[in-house]
């Protein structure tokens, strides 16, 4: 009897195997076609001088010319400034609305995350419109009408190379919080209770209980977000192409434009493949580093 059942039993777990299969094979298919066929592709086309019509073999020449350009490491410093400028702040400003949120009523809570969340469902270009009207460089736009009342002239925020990557900044602080603080205050509501209480009956202020309650369970959080606030942020390209078009200067050259204008503005696609294989291999770099150095004691 027990001989007769152990085959029926592995054909049973064969037969739910091949369910599994079939149902996650559109989910396969569609990541094949649009995520690993062009990571493939732009791999070969990163050592070919591309055409159309017959590409030319040429080895490691567009790895060599990107790390000979000056333009591309610019873009690397502008991405990095950006990154460094805008990450840690939003992450600030996500933790801290999240906490002024959580002794609120379920609703009230449920409406703050639902305007806060609401830039991330709008047009980035419908944004950026808001954004160029704000920085415009007339007496109309915003900043100079706030400017002028403090009698001060105006500013061509955009068009001023010592102006323009911190326009972007802001841009970035006062913006697209949303998904952080909903992620946070998730993660605030999952704190257990008991902590807060055997904190109050030691007499532990606000701020101890921030410190050392809140801040060490919420460390798994801060790392997801960090690592993926870092990886969107080295991607950049809507604000800076919409915004400022990566001038004046190239002041505002993030790595993702400067990939956008050789691949379509240049028709230097082997180039483009090439450095967008770079950034991927540094943002790589910069994870792992992040996992290694922040996440030792973190627990999944």
């Amino acid at each position: 009897m027990t001989q007769l059942a152990k085959p029926i039993k592995r054909r049973r777990i064969k037969g739910d195997g091949a369910w599994g299969y079939a149902f996650i094979a559109v989910a396969l298919v569609i990541f094949a076609m649009f995520t690993a066929y062009p990571v493939v592709s732009a791999f070969i086309i990163s050592f070919q001088k591309y055409k159309p019509l017959g590409s030319t073999f040429v080895g490691f020449d567009n790895y060599i010319v990107t790390f000979k350009d000056a333009l591309f490491w610019k873009s690397v410093v502008n991405t990095v400034v950006y990154t460094l400028l805008t990450v840690p702040v939003g992450l600030f400003i996500s933790f801290a609305v999240a906490i002024m949120i959580l002794p609120l009523r379920k609703k009230l809570q449920t409406t703050f995350k639902a305007v806060y969340y609401l830039p991330a469902v709008a047009s980035g270009v419908a944004l950026s419109v808001v954004w160029l009207w704000i920085y415009d460089p007339l007496p109309s736009g915003i900043f100079n009408q706030l400017l002028n009342f403090f009698g001060i002239s105006n500013q061509n925020w955009l068009g001023s190379s010592a102006t323009a990557m911190f326009s972007l900044v802001l841009m970035a602080w006062l913006s697209s919080h949303g998904t952080s603080i909903i992620i946070y205050l998730a993660a605030l509501l999952g704190i257990d209770d008991s902590y807060y209480e055997a904190a109050e009956l030691d007499g532990a202020s606000f701020m101890k209980k921030l410190w050392y309650i809140v801040i060490p369970c919420l460390k798994p959080t801060t790392l997801f977000l960090l690592v993926t606030g870092v990886i969107g942020s080295f991607q950049v390209f809507q604000n800076a192409y919409l915004m400022t078009g990566g001038g004046p200067d190239n002041a505002t050259t993030m790595v993702g434009l400067l990939i956008f204008n050789n691949a379509f503005k240049y028709f230097e696609f082997g180039k483009a493949a090439a450095q967008s294989l770079i950034l991927a291999a540094i943002i790589a770099g910069i994870a792992l580093a992040q996992f290694k150095f922040l996440g030792n004691d973190v627990e999944y």
